[in-house]
């Protein structure tokens, strides 16, 4: 877990002793909370492979943000299909592959 700057510390200590007021509106909470609502609906069911390694690293990831693992690769693969998923300036880009001539295709799919 990262260290709490003095800044952070005095924000905790003022939600504890009640100083803080929220600032959002009744429909502005009406329209979190039915965004949060939609965004926790998990309906379906999925099972992949990773390499050990990755899901070490996943893991350890899942750690230092303090959430369960699953809920970390649901949030990124979340954050993907929306498009809220971007690369870190510098960043190896993604390179166009040639298909394999031994991968399996899948009629319909």
């Amino acid at each position: 877990m990262p260290k709490i700057d003095e800044y952070e510390l005095e924000v905790v200590s003022a939600f504890e002793n009640g100083k803080l007021k929220s600032v959002a509106t009744k429909a502005e909470l009406a329209k979190f909370k039915a965004a949060a609502r939609a965004t926790a609906i998990k309906d379906r069911r999925v099972n992949i492979r990773l390499s050990s390694g990755d899901l070490n690293d996943i893991q350890v990831k899942a750690l230092e943000e303090g959430v369960p693992y699953q809920t970390l690769i649901a949030s990124v693969l979340h954050k993907y299909v929306t498009g809220r998923l971007a690369e870190r300036a510098g960043t190896a880009t993604s390179v166009a592959r040639k298909p394999s001539a031994k991968r399996r295709t899948t009629s319909g799919r």
